[in-house]
């Protein structure tokens, strides 16, 4: 349906190798050029990935767990990709990592639908932005208009 989803908590299969868990990610693609091409993509995206594809994903760190999560969603080549938590327990360089290929699938005309804790993060990474309060949209704009709401600095941005 062109719809990529990256779950809360990664979700690698541990027992399988990096590049069978991306193969995975792309069951449903017939075309064996696209997936070559997909699969190239990604390795460019997290060289990390191309280093270790023959390494069963157990084994990886937490961050490169993520980033498989995130190939693993990208090998369809997705018009719009779902994040639920992508910065979850994760190093601040890995998540530096993350966000910057969010960026850059986002360059390319991918829209990205990001839950994330961090509010910051979600701010960098964002052009609009919802509030969420038990559940509800309480607040809905521009990333520019919520970052200067003194409102939002103070409940949500602890400034």
């Amino acid at each position: 349906l062109g719809i990529g989803f990256v779950p809360e908590g990664r979700r690698v299969f541990s027992d399988m190798t990096v590049q069978e868990n991306l193969n995975i990610g792309g069951y449903a693609v017939r075309d064996k050029n696209f997936k070559k091409r997909q699969m190239e993509f990604i390795f460019d995206l997290f060289p990390i990935l191309c280093e270790r594809r023959k390494q069963l994903s157990g084994t990886l760190s937490g961050g490169e767990q993520q980033m498989l999560a995130m190939g693993r969603a990208l090998m369809t080549n997705p018009s719009l990709l779902l994040l639920d938590e992508p910065s979850m327990v994760l190093a601040p360089i890995v998540i530096n990592d993350i966000f910057l290929a969010l960026k850059k699938v986002n360059e390319q005309g991918m829209a990205v639908l990001l839950v994330e804790q961090s509010a910051w993060l979600a701010l960098k990474a964002s052009k609009r932005a919802y509030v969420l309060e038990t559940g509800n949209v309480v607040i809905t704009d521009t990333v520019e208009a919520l970052s200067n709401n003194p409102e939002i600095k103070k409940s949500y941005l602890g400034l």
